[in-house]
């Protein structure tokens, strides 16, 4: 049995592996303004496993509410350094900020995933990676930024795994799909279990 997918995010990189795993979808992108709706969950408190959970609903909601009976897969990711949240760079300065303030210590990656039918969400999950920094020099985090900018400038923290940035690790715990922003197996595992994509 098959039922309409949408995804609601403009991410590149989620709606390829969605398309790898052969999953069938479309995309709609949800207006809403991430960065107030986020400013104003850290202002009451949210913890970043929150943030990214309620980011993800809210983009899911938003394009639900206007699809009727399709499941509609909303989307976040979000860092969480030593307990503070930090938001894809605006300028290169920042970009080395970051990496600079993180190179030699651990973060946690959170993607969260929201599924909804007719605005009401039917199932989440929040998957979990910790990323292990080499001690980077000044010089490299310099050229890294300078050669990487037009494409880390999209990415929270600063880099992309799946291209130089991977040169800035040590070591990974967790799923690399949740690195690329997409709890992939769990999403799959319940559009199979739900009788939405063949098994």
């Amino acid at each position: 049995m098959s039922t309409h997918i949408v995804l609601a995010s403009g991410s590149a990189i989620r709606a390829q592996l969605l398309r790898q795993a052969g999953i069938e979808f479309e995309v709609q992108y949800p207006d809403v303004d991430e960065e107030a709706f986020k400013s104003d969950l850290l202002g009451k408190g949210a913890s970043p496993v929150n943030v990214a959970d309620a980011l993800a609903e809210l983009k899911a909601i938003r394009i639900s509410t206007q699809t009727s009976g399709s499941l509609v897969l909303g989307c976040d990711q979000v860092l969480d350094f030593e307990g503070r949240l930090l938001s894809k760079p605006e300028t290169p300065d920042q970009a080395l900020e970051q990496l600079t303030t993180m190179r030699g210590k651990q973060h946690m990656l959170l993607s969260a995933a929201v599924i909804c039918r007719d605005g009401k969400p039917i199932w989440r999950h929040v998957g979990q990676v910790e990323l292990h920094m080499r001690d980077s020099s000044d010089t490299y985090l310099r050229s890294y930024v300078s050669r990487n900018w037009d494409s880390i400038l999209h990415a929270v923290g600063a880099y992309k795994l799946e291209e130089e940035g991977v040169r800035l690790f040590s070591a990974i715990d967790g799923d690399y799909f949740n690195v690329l922003g997409l709890p992939l197996m769990e999403v799959i595992n319940y559009l199979a279990l739900q009788g939405m994509i063949e098994q």
